[in-house]
């Protein structure tokens, strides 16, 4: 189903919306094949179901169907909105479109990535410890695309409100107790954008770095990510996912791209279709990426994920949180699980009405991280300073 570009013609973003039809179409009839979706349902332990966790261990990801409510679906939209509004217009800009400085300028990490439009920043380059060793096609842009888009941004529990409290959303929080133990501990957040006709690529890779040659090593030990979709995700804009892949150890994907004739389009991969408020799970050994949206569709991904606390613990910092000598040791682990108690607490105190999760390693400990100013400052700000990457 790949499509084979003229290399002497430059591909246009129509031209690339074109080429994937047929592409898009086999991937939808794989999808539609699988039993990877539905309502988040839970045993009468307060366990995922085991026909969920089945289905997750087996495919390597699944979609729960409507976890978060409309109007939480707009609250999230409000905040991811105004971080985009307050985005610098370049990568060394200090100012936004409107003039006013850029949002987190003071932060100890930068909180946006910016690309050129419809581009694929990271494939072939040493990025992620090389994670992304081929790259996407790169269509041109429409003429009246801007120079420059945002591909993602960090820092969601300190700059959007909202984003805090989705952190410590009771369903999700079980969810993760029930696939990495209930000492489970967190690995980082990020909010990943496709603009229309201009959002960028996120070439094909499987996250997981530190434990592929461990003596330990199973399908789960790298954890896995969620992903709150708050618009709709449509096979033009969507996340690609290989089913199976997280069981097979570490791909060779410059094999892959190769033996398909050098196309991106790899045979047996299918889209995360999802309405605003449906939540994506992916294990993180899973082989998934997303091609340039040349497509009419916004997506904004809410992502986060969740480890095993005996794969963080004892490790060293990997990715982008590679520093020399820093390891994972048991106060780091709590510093930034910590965050996870705030949220529940921000969460608590908006919605009253909902049980709240209990969070085993700060259970009796919740008044030290009830979510007001000081605490904030002292947790929040600057969190992911201290993320827990493998």
């Amino acid at each position: 189903m790949n499509t084979v570009v003229d290399a002497s013609k430059e591909l246009t973003r129509a031209g690339h919306a074109a080429g994937m039809a047929a592409y898009q179409q086999e991937g939808l009839r794989i999808a539609s094949q699988l039993d990877h979706r539905g309502p988040v349902r839970f045993d009468a332990n307060g366990r995922l179901h085991p026909d969920i966790l089945a289905a997750y261990w087996k495919h390597g990801f699944y979609i729960f169907e409507g976890v978060v409510g409309e109007d939480e679906v707009n609250e999230l939209r409000r905040d991811a909105g105004e971080m985009l509004d307050r985005a610098p217009v370049s990568p060394d800009a200090k100012v936004d479109a409107k003039g006013r400085p850029a949002l987190g300028r003071d932060a100890a990490r930068e909180p946006y990535s910016i690309i050129k439009p419809l581009s694929d920043p990271q494939g072939g380059t040493d990025f992620g410890d090389g994670r992304h060793p081929s790259k996407m096609a790169e269509p041109k842009p429409d003429r009246d695309a801007p120079a420059y888009t945002v591909l993602r941004m960090r820092g969601m529990c300190q700059y959007m409100p909202a984003g805090l409290r989705v952190y410590g959303h009771p369903h999700l929080l079980a969810i993760a107790a029930s696939i990495n133990g209930d000492d489970f501990v967190p690995f980082n957040d990020v909010i990943f954008v496709k603009q229309p006709h201009v959002g960028g690529s996120v070439a094909w890779h499987q996250d997981g770095v530190t434990h592929w040659n461990s003596p330990d090593w199973d399908e789960g030990i790298h954890g896995y990510n969620y992903q709150v979709q708050i618009y709709p995700t449509t096979v033009g804009n969507a996340l690609w996912v290989m089913p199976g892949t997280h069981k097979l150890g570490r791909a060779d994907i410059k094999k892959r791209v190769a033996d398909n004739g050098g196309s991106e389009q790899l045979p047996g991969a299918m889209p995360l279709i999802c309405k605003p408020g449906d939540v994506t799970i992916v294990n993180r050994q899973t082989l998934h990426g997303s091609f340039a949206n040349s497509s009419p569709d916004l997506r904004i991904s809410i992502t986060f994920g969740f480890h095993r606390r005996k794969s963080v613990l004892g490790q060293h910092t990997a990715l982008t949180m590679r520093i020399p000598g820093v390891h994972y040791d048991e106060a780091r682990i709590f510093k930034r699980a910590s965050v996870i108690a705030v949220a529940i607490d921000a969460r608590r105190q908006y919605y009253p009405n909902e049980k709240p999760f209990v969070y085993q390693p700060f259970a009796g400990r919740e008044d030290e991280f009830r979510c007001n100013p000081q605490t904030l400052e002292r947790v929040i700000r600057n969190y992911n300073e201290h993320d827990l990457a493998i």
